[in-house]
């Protein structure tokens, strides 16, 4: 069987004609390519179940990780958070598969390894962790999703504290930071403090002499080698755009009417289709 091709595609929302234009245009097959994602393959678009459906269909030749909002939908189906309107979750939520689609889902982690050198994840790498500390972080809150009382740790997920990293935080808390770090994140203030208020482009953050706050991907990494690559979504108003070859962002915004991008990982290709 011939080799084939290994793309990274950008959060889908639910958006499953764009999905499917997109991988028409790459000339996907199922047979011999593989589909990872970023996350966030729910809500917002009209189609999250269709897109799940399609998605499982795939078997070993699909992988992702989680985003913040298929972790919400977790949330939604323990009855621990309501889905929102915008969500437009309600064919999902009642559909007969829901159980065997949820089971699916909670396998994945936050973090995961496609190539030697490249690692994909939502929102992106913490500065002060590197990719192999970024894949140890996922694999402590993927053995609480895997778990049979899994709910118990999303009851404790939600919260903007701490927003600092340490290597002593008590469990809940770490775990928190971890979800937030891997899912939330796009600013991270001079002192390494977590922003969640701002998710504009970097260009509309005013300078603050006291409090520094810049894109996580502006901060220096000393841990992240020389080769390395992080891919991540989560950032629609990047457009994928950031100031190093070593991060990619692959959110350009799709559910707000802009487009879908995939990333061939063999040749770097971008592939996109308008909305």
């Amino acid at each position: 069987m011939p080799s084939g091709n290994t793309y990274i595609i950008g959060d889908i929302q639910g958006c499953y004609e764009g999905l499917q234009n997109v991988l028409k245009k790459a000339k996907f097959d199922p047979n011999i390519d593989k589909l990872y994602a970023v996350g966030d393959l729910v809500a917002r678009g009209e189609n999250s179940l269709e897109t799940l459906r399609f998605l499982q269909g795939l078997g070993k030749q699909f992988s992702c990780v989680l985003g913040n909002h298929d972790l919400h939908l977790l949330a939604v189906v323990n009855n621990i958070r309501k889905a929102k309107k915008s969500d437009k979750l309600a064919s999902l939520l009642n559909a007969p598969d829901l159980t065997e689609i949820v089971e699916w889902l909670r396998q994945f982690p936050l973090a995961q390894k496609v190539a030697p050198d490249t690692v994909i994840v939502h929102a992106g790498l913490y500065p002060q962790w590197s990719l192999d500390s970024l894949i140890s972080h996922s694999e402590e809150v993927s053995n609480k999703l895997r778990s049979d009382n899994y709910a118990a740790f999303l009851k404790q997920m939600y919260g903007n504290t701490p927003s600092r990293w340490s290597d002593s935080l008590k469990e809940s808390e770490r775990l928190r930071f971890i979800v937030n770090a891997c899912t939330r994140m796009r600013f991270v203030y001079d002192d390494m403090s977590l922003d969640f208020d701002n998710k504009s482009h970097p260009s509309t953050i005013e300078p603050n002499k006291t409090a520094v706050l810049r894109p996580w991907f502006e901060h220096t990494n000393v841990s992240l080698q020389k080769g390395e690559r992080i891919v991540f979504g989560h950032w629609a108003a990047l457009e994928g755009q950031t100031t190093s070859k070593q991060f990619i962002g692959l959110d350009t915004g799709y559910v707000w009417g802009q487009s879908m991008t995939m990333l061939n990982l063999k040749t770097g290709e971008r592939i996109s289709v308008s909305a």
